[in-house]
């Protein structure tokens, strides 16, 4: 009881809180019972937290082991904004910096230190780590120990080497939000998990709206999209430092105010670019993958793929950026047929990291692209989820207006042609066979005297290449091999050709780019739809002026704005109203140490604000 009291008070004292997120107080129960953990957990599900509570509540020092030195220093900044001593030691410090963190290291004065992995490898570290009380140790981004995992650093299977020195071995807690069984295995095997509690907490991120898009011209669906959320702050990714350039330069031709990232650019551009994002200087940037990975910025409005990503891992990782602080955001990806070029090329060019393995997951990411069924839907049974409706009712498929056009015919004609040519070739002579194409290699096959050739005059190629696709998608159709995919038939289209069921493919024929919120009550609160619910104009101004007092903090305390306040934060002042410190607490996201530091400040614009809006009351009161 003594400890659960004392995580309450920390958990409120310092983050502002006063419950927990779905699986944060069991891991970290048994963190605090010095059980080793690995949560697996969707980003803004609040991994951080089930290690930063333990961290103050312990005594002693936890190090973090953490991917980028961005994220290392966002981190340090947010725990110092809630009066947690934290320090992180990399190669962006001086020499005098780091005498001075490695001093007080020694001596306790920090409860959490974030590291690389790549500093386990140094003699002046392990140092450091014999003559200090280590708590933890919490490894961030674990899905990077394995080489199946989508960001593999081979310095991450360094930890357990390290972790076999320290003088008493600590709990360690891993945490990801994307792990296959193979690389769940990978982490607990490689990190030398001891019985690990292992927890999943699923993979639903209830609060972003998926969409694929196929326009015939991706820039201007961009334009129009940025039009409609010309306030928001949101990431584009391009899958080529080429495309970023291109995309950027137009952007600023026609006046966004946007930066870019990849790894083209120098060190000191990629430091100043990415920190115009963060510090909302630059409300968006445009970025290859080499962008992203720990970034913490919670107000991320949108994430745009202007290119398909190679994997559903490398696609669910990226658009889960969005929508960190549990507002309502979007994750649309504009597809076409090229970019299946683009990412084969990309595979083949990996050399020794090419296999088999990689187009077998960029064929799931092509299928992700031409499902009709619902997108959330088929990201969770990617991931394995059990239980999935078979519509969320929060995604382009699942809300459009759709028209179903019968294509049972095509599809036996399709099969039939698959079967006839042996199951042997790909998808462009299957369509060329269809559509009667008499080329050389069609000829020489002999494919011209097949009862199905020519069974599709009317088809294009793309068409015809679209029910394919769409056949996949339902299992209906094996797609394996390598740069050169072969189609094969499974036992799901044996059963499906001797059933005489209809398949049908949606057209979509209400197609509004932009989100619309257009949701039931049941539906709002399930979802946890904050943004849903619509601020007054009154309270829409007053979201605007407590935005420019949080930015004018943030400027003074050179910190991310978000660090000061998330958007969640902001917005539950608007609907709260407090007009006292003690009122103020209430809201979710300010404890102790923030009110210290901001309360009278944030409190001065809403009297002012009230006095000029008599009549003005809480939403709770309306």
């Amino acid at each position: 009881m003594q400890i659960d009291n004392h995580v309450n008070n920390v958990l409120k004292q310092h983050f502002g809180f006063t419950s927990f997120k779905k699986g944060q107080q069991e891991i970290i129960d048994k963190i605090l019972n010095r059980n080793d953990v690995l949560g697996i957990m969707p980003t803004g599900a609040g991994k951080s937290l089930c290690y930063q509570v333990p961290a103050l509540v312990f005594e002693g020092t936890t190090i973090v082991i953490s991917p980028l030195i961005s994220l290392m220093k966002d981190q340090v900044d947010a725990l110092a904004q809630v009066g947690a001593r934290a320090a992180f030691i990399n190669s962006s410090l001086s020499r005098e910096e780091l005498q001075s963190i490695s001093l007080r290291a020694r001596t306790g004065d920090y409860k959490l230190i974030y590291i690389a992995p790549e500093r386990l490898e140094l003699e002046s570290f392990r140092v450091i780590l014999e003559t200090m009380e280590t708590a933890l140790v919490a490894v961030d981004e674990a899905h990077c120990i394995s080489q199946w995992g989508h960001d593999f650093r081979p310095s991450y299977r360094k930890i357990a080497a390290m972790l076999a020195k320290l003088p008493e071995r600590p709990p360690v807690a891993a945490f990801t939000a994307t792990a296959t069984p193979q690389v769940k295995n990978d982490i607990i095997n490689m990190l030398n998990l001891r019985e690990p509690h292992v927890l999943v907490t699923g993979f639903d991120r209830e609060n972003l709206y998926y969409e694929v898009e196929k326009p015939e011209d991706k820039f201007d669906y961009l334009k129009n999209f940025l039009n409609r959320n010309s306030k928001s702050s949101g990431i584009i990714y391009c899958s080529t430092r080429k495309t970023v350039d291109t995309v950027s330069a137009k952007l600023k031709r026609i006046g966004y105010p946007c930066t870019s990232y990849h790894a083209g650019l120098s060190e000191k551009e990629r430091q100043a670019n990415q920190e115009a994002f963060i510090y909302d200087q630059s409300p968006i940037i445009v970025a290859t993958v080499a962008f992203g990975m720990g970034i913490d910025k919670s107000n991320i409005r949108y994430v745009l793929h202007y290119n398909m990503p190679k994997t559903m891992e490398n696609y669910y990782q990226e658009a889960g950026r969005a929508g960190r602080d549990g507002e309502a955001a979007q994750c649309i990806l504009l597809y076409s047929p090229s970019d299946i070029i683009t990412n084969k090329f990309l595979i083949e060019k990996g050399g020794f990291y090419a296999r088999s393995d990689d187009y077998r997951k960029l064929q799931k990411m092509i299928n992700y692209c031409h499902t009709s069924g619902c997108w959330r839907r088929y990201i969770l049974n990617y991931f394995g989820e059990t239980y999935i409706p078979e519509e969320c009712g929060y995604c382009g498929n699942c809300l459009n207006t759709v028209n179903h056009t019968d294509i049972t015919v095509e599809a036996q004609k399709i099969l039939s042609c698959i079967k006839r040519t042996g199951e042997r070739f790909g998808s462009g002579l299957v369509a060329d066979v269809l559509r009667g194409a008499k080329t050389k290699r069609i000829k020489e096959l002999g494919f011209d005297q097949l009862s199905t050739f020519g069974l599709l005059p009317g088809h294009s190629k793309s068409s015809i290449n679209e029910i394919i696709s769409h056949l996949a998608a339902r299992d209906m159709i094996d797609i394996k091999g390598g740069q050169y995919p072969v189609l094969s038939l499974n036992q799901s289209a044996c059963d499906w050709l001797k059933s005489g069921e209809k398949i049908t493919i949606k057209k979509l024929i209400k197609k509004d780019p932009y989100i619309k919120m257009e949701k039931t009550e049941e539906k709002k609160a399930k979802s946890r739809q904050k943004a849903d619910l619509e601020l007054s104009e009154e309270r829409q101004l007053l979201f605007e002026k407590l935005r420019l007092l949080r930015k004018e903090i943030a400027v003074e305390q050179n910190v991310p704005p978000f660090v000061v306040f998330s958007d969640a934060t902001l917005r539950d002042i608007c609907h709260k109203l407090p007009t006292s410190e003690t009122a103020l607490l209430n809201v979710s996201g300010i404890g102790k140490y923030k009110l210290e530091r901001y309360g009278e400040r944030f409190l001065a614009v809403l009297r002012e604000h009230l006095q000029k809006n008599p009549g003005f009351y809480p939403v709770e009161t309306e």
